[in-house]
């Protein structure tokens, strides 16, 4: 069965490299964009099975790529979940269309767990795969 695909995206290089091994040793593939415009190029171009979205991008908010994510006919169905330091922020970032919240810094025990429930929660035909 081919991998699940996690587009994590952040402009701290070290912040992606973790989310990187974390999700790579749990048997995720990640492809990885440092601003808003990148990943939402990088999702069209490689249809991701899910998006890891910072909030705070130097480009745009990740409110914005969100938007612009939801807009494409062929990422619509990719769910993103927002990836941020801002606290209490929750609510706000559901309401906003985005799947779930991760809060920085990541907990790397629970991080697999979240990605594989979204994947395969997400309506992208053949994701079937769970990993742990």
């Amino acid at each position: 069965m081919t991998p699940l695909v996690v587009l994590v995206v952040d402009d701290d290089s070290r912040n992606r490299k973790l989310t990187r091994d974390v999700l790579g040793a749990a048997g995720f593939d990640t492809l990885e964009a440092g601003s808003g415009e990148e990943a939402i190029e990088l999702a069209k171009a490689q249809l991701p099975d899910l998006v890891l979205m910072d909030i705070r991008l130097p480009d745009l908010d990740g409110g914005e790529a969100l938007r612009r994510l939801k807009a494409e006919p062929a990422t619509a169905h990719v769910p993103v979940v927002a990836l941020t330091a801002l606290a209490g922020a929750r609510e706000a970032l559901l309401e906003a269309g985005f799947a779930d919240y991760v809060e920085k810094p990541i907990d790397v025990r629970e991080l697999p767990g979240l990605v594989a429930r979204h994947c395969a929660a997400s309506s992208r035909p053949g994701n079937g795969m769970l990993a742990p």
